[in-house]
């Protein structure tokens, strides 16, 4: 019996590979290159306050060439009043060297670098498609790829799942055509 089925094949049918879905990776989308943080911190006075013809100074002296192609995050982690010209001064060293800039944290910079290249994807290319967005990886994709694959998605698709071809989570179908 078992010789049976295994030389009729039915052993090796790909239920997955046969049911039409589309799996989508997000890490596709994740940004590319280093990602650094620029903290104005270490360029405060007693890291507190920011006098301006120092703050100029140490941006002046300041090897910019670690940020080359790197993603870059703007932020202070220290509560201080940093005025905003501060952080466009800062934008201007940055901006000959580096691939992006974003002002805020890593998840930040990262969530917009995200948002951004998910803004280029072609959802209406997935028309009528059974898509499934794959849910594990090696990188930890923030719920904000999640919540806007799903926008992009939705008004193209017929079905939307999370997880993996062979164990998913309906998201959402498409109503059927009134007749």
């Amino acid at each position: 019996m078992y010789q049976q089925k295994f030389m009729a094949g039915e052993i090796f049918i790909n239920k997955v590979a046969e049911s039409g879905l589309v799996t989508l990776d997000l890490e596709v989308f994740y940004p590319k290159g280093p990602i650094k943080t620029f903290d104005l911190k270490a360029y405060l006075f007693m890291e507190l306050i920011l006098k301006e013809k120092d703050f100029r100074a140490a941006l002046q002296n300041t090897d910019w060439s670690v940020y080359q192609d790197a993603n870059v995050a703007i932020t202070c982690s220290v509560d201080a009043i940093i005025p905003m010209w501060a952080y466009m001064l800062t934008a201007s060293y940055l901006q000959p060297v580096a691939k992006e800039i974003v002002f805020g944290n890593e998840e930040k910079l990262i969530n917009e670098l995200l948002l951004k290249n998910l803004y280029r994807f072609d959802a209406a290319a997935y028309e009528d498609k059974r898509v499934v967005v794959k849910g594990c990886g090696d990188i930890a994709i923030p719920e904000t790829a999640y919540v806007e694959i799903t926008n992009l998605l939705r008004p193209y698709v017929k079905s939307i799942m999370f997880g993996e071809p062979c164990s998913t989570v309906p998201i959402y179908k498409k109503p059927a055509a009134a007749k």
